[in-house]
């Protein structure tokens, strides 16, 4: 992970997945995602591109789903059911960002601002993605508690 003026730490209800979120940025206003799926787990999405964030995971805990265009991945925790980040690979690079309502303090977040993704072709979606998700992301198997 590089080094960050600011770490965000959080993860899913239970602990099954654990994130650690490095960013430059003091404050987000949290993308709130109009779709059905996102409504249904309260999910708002924060990322910064120049950011990194390090997924641990219990590979039990690791449930996956596909929405709308079916280009990204959510990852979720099996036992829990909390979606704790959103993911997408173009090439070699994996893309991805939080669910805000995943971080333990969420001190310098604003009002969350609505947004429809769904208006957005497939092409779109992945530009804006590259443009604005967290490009620097690994995910790391965590061993049993």
């Amino acid at each position: 992970m590089t080094m960050h003026a600011r770490i965000l730490e959080g993860g899913c209800r239970c602990g099954g997945i654990r994130l650690r979120f490095g960013t430059t940025l003091r404050e987000f206003a949290p993308r709130a995602c109009d779709c059905s799926f996102c409504r249904r787990h309260d999910a708002s999405w924060i990322s910064d591109a120049h950011g990194s964030l390090v997924l641990s995971c219990d590979p039990d805990h690791i449930h996956y789903e596909r929405q709308g265009s079916g280009q990204a991945r959510f990852l979720l925790c099996d036992s829990c059911d909390t979606l704790v980040a959103v993911l997408y690979h173009d090439g070699d690079t994996r893309y991805a960002a939080v669910n805000a309502a995943c971080l333990a303090a969420r001190d310098g977040l604003l009002a969350p601002t609505p947004v429809s993704p769904g208006t957005l072709s497939a092409g779109d979606k992945a530009s804006r993605w590259k443009r604005l998700w967290i490009a620097d992301v690994e995910l790391r198997p965590r061993p049993h508690d």
